[in-house]
């Protein structure tokens, strides 16, 4: 069933759309409605129906279009996020329900909390892991402060949680100011007389003189870009009347920019080249470091923001729609985040604490290495054909001893690659560790592809174990091995490595079992 609470009363509901993974949406205040990962929806699901026009003209990248049965509907993909319609409602999009989430209750209230519970949580953990170290897919992440946490046990929407985080960087950082050169032809001479230009302008207008004024200006590129992205963020903040104390904090955080002008249209359309500009600029300017890295945030969490409403606005023209005046309707925010990459990123953080056990003369035990990629085919020239690339690589060092040159134990993607050919010379690798953001309810859910990367992830670094690791919602869920039928498979291969499928609890951010 379809719960709409807002607007219109809707007593008896409406059926959810048709499809495999529809859940239902629903809509959980009257500014939010909430929706899933692979979810299924048609114009029926809204109150308004220009949203859903307004959706499909958008042509969303986390949307696929498909029509049936002589309706448009929109599938949601892979990703979680928050998009403000027209309407102001907040559009919620949720993970999809997985392992330990009864198919019939995955709609309900309760679910809704726990999921944006664990996702605030997940996009905290992430925050702080960019900030200390740089993981893939962490980059705009970092952006965000690094002191982020879930808010309190109410568990508001994620457009709420969002709103917060914003203004705790807003908050600890005040627009700078600048002196900016601006050439004037006028009736009273102010600053410096350009002679050349005054020949050259005022000739036979001796009453006006061309001049060069500087002065002292808020009106920075920097600033312009964080004014920018005010407007977006504010769209959130007035969607969410019903959380007062909030718009309170933001009225007060965005009076010292209400004097600054946002980007225009046409400068929006050259983001990329203005935000070099701004960071020069930024550069320049005589801050202390704590304010400089505030600005540099701000900036670079302000491009991010604008970059992702430029990408999200695809001229659509292959659907024949209704024109509406929405669709002309001004940049709205579109905050999306991929959730295979942001799970995958979440749990290589939080097993890979579990790795930095110490032997007993306080050395590392663990070497691990995240992503790195290394050649698995190559052909008789030596160019590489295939590579292989696990989600972390673990090497027991207190077995192999440390037969590697010193490596940086969490270094950048880069660096990970480089030395993934240094630790395939190590004499024991003891987790190759794959992570999937799937949904298994049972080991013989375990699709053929996966087992059979698994496979050759032991067969290329000779793992003592491999681990594929899935989401559950519960910690009854223990680990599972994967066994040959055969006896004499083991005895007739004695370093066959072990395949092990690990349920990785969301709401507690932690495995349920740990395999020594």
């Amino acid at each position: 069933m379809i719960d709409h609470t807002y607007g219109t009363a809707n007593p008896a509901g409406i059926q959810a759309t048709s499809g495999a993974n529809a859940t239902g949406v629903k809509a959980t205040d009257a500014s939010v409605i909430s929706v899933f990962e692979h979810q299924y929806l048609s114009v029926q699901d809204f109150t308004q129906a220009a949203d859903f026009e307004w959706l499909l003209a958008q042509e969303l990248a986390v949307f696929s279009i498909q029509r049936k049965q002589g309706q448009w509907r929109l599938k949601v993909g892979h990703y979680i996020g928050v998009i403000v319609l027209p309407s102001g409602i907040t559009l919620e999009i949720l993970p999809k329900p997985i392992a330990g989430v009864p198919s019939d209750r995955a709609s309900d209230e309760g679910h809704i909390l726990r999921s944006r519970y664990w996702v605030q949580q997940m996009l905290s953990d992430l925050t702080a892991v960019a900030h200390r170290r740089k993981l893939l897919h962490t980059k705009n992440l970092g952006q965000l402060s690094p002191h982020l946490s879930p808010l309190s046990a109410q568990t508001p929407p994620m457009s709420h949680w969002f709103v917060t985080q914003f203004l705790q960087l807003l908050t600890a950082y005040q627009p700078t100011k600048q002196y900016q050169t601006q050439q004037r032809n006028q009736s009273m001479l102010q600053g410096k007389l350009l002679i050349k230009e005054q020949l050259r302008r005022n000739l036979h207008q001796p009453h006006l003189f061309v001049s060069e004024v500087s002065q002292l200006s808020a009106e920075t590129l920097a600033n312009r870009f964080i004014k920018s992205a005010l407007h977006l963020i504010g769209q959130l903040v007035r969607s969410q009347d019903r959380y007062c104390a909030q718009s309170v904090s933001w009225s007060a955080a965005v009076m010292p920019w209400r004097q600054i002008t946002a980007l225009s249209l046409h400068e929006l359309g050259q983001l990329e080249s203005l935000y070099l500009v701004a960071k020069h600029q930024l550069d320049r300017q005589p801050l202390a470091s704590v304010q400089r890295h505030g600005a540099q945030q701000l900036l670079d969490l302000a491009y991010w923001l604008l970059q992702v409403q430029q990408s999200s606005q695809v001229a659509g023209g292959s659907l024949s729609q209704p024109q509406s005046s929405y669709h002309h309707s001004p940049l709205r925010l579109c905050l999306l985040i991929n959730m295979n990459q942001a799970f995958e990123q979440w749990a290589t953080h939080r097993i890979s604490e579990w790795f930095t056990q110490t032997t007993s003369d306080k050395s590392p035990r663990y070497q691990t290495y995240f992503q790195a990629k290394q050649v698995w085919l190559s052909d008789d020239s030596g160019q590489a054909c295939l590579s292989m690339q696990p989600d972390l690589l673990v090497y027991d060092k207190a077995v192999a001893g440390d037969t590697r040159k010193a490596n940086p134990s969490s270094a950048d993607a880069a660096k990970d690659t480089a030395n993934a050919s240094s630790a395939s010379t190590a004499t024991h690798c003891s987790h190759v560790i794959d992570i999937k953001w799937k949904h298994l309810a049972h080991p013989r859910d375990l699709s053929a592809s996966d087992a059979y990367q698994l496979t050759s992830y032991a067969q290329v670094y000779h793992a003592q174990q491999v681990w594929l690791v899935y989401p559950v919602t519960d910690s009854t869920r223990q680990a599972v091995a994967l066994r040959h039928p055969s006896p004499l498979d083991r005895s007739e291969h004695p370093s066959l490595p072990t395949l092990w499928l690990m349920p990785f609890n969301v709401l507690t951010g932690m495995l349920n079992d740990i395999i020594d």
